[in-house]
């Protein structure tokens, strides 16, 4: 019987015996997205968050300061489904819902690998 894959969790925090927390299934699934949705990846108007791997993460800060409108949800499911299928290839976006209140944006993504499947909720101020 094979194990599931563990690993680090991002943000980092501390466990119970002092050690960085890892985790499993939906739990490191969901760590993996949230990284890379809030990474900072090189833009034509950034140079990334990563000196070592500039171009890493979805950019969705170029979403701010647009319009909060049907046609910015559209380009933030566009980025999002670009940033998770370059950085995690075995990642399956399954929805994206966007949320729009005065000058909250939040994003709902729902994704799946193999036998995980979790939601990430992702809020920007426009």
């Amino acid at each position: 019987m094979s194990r599931a894959p563990q690993n680090l969790l991002v943000p980092f925090r501390r466990d119970r015996k002092r050690d960085f927390a890892t985790g499993t299934g939906a739990e490191l699934l969901a760590s993996k997205v949230r990284q890379v949705l809030l990474t900072e990846g090189a833009t034509p108007h950034s140079t990334g968050e990563l000196p070592w791997r500039t171009s890493f993460g979805a950019g969705l800060s170029r979403l701010r300061h647009q319009s909060n409108d049907a046609v910015l949800g559209e380009l933030a499911r566009v980025c999002i489904r670009d940033a998770l299928a370059r950085w995690l290839p075995g990642v399956q976006l399954v929805q994206v819902r966007v949320e729009q209140s005065g000058p909250l944006f939040t994003l709902h993504v729902r994704v799946k690998e193999r036998d995980a499947a979790t939601s990430v909720s992702v809020s920007l101020e426009m």
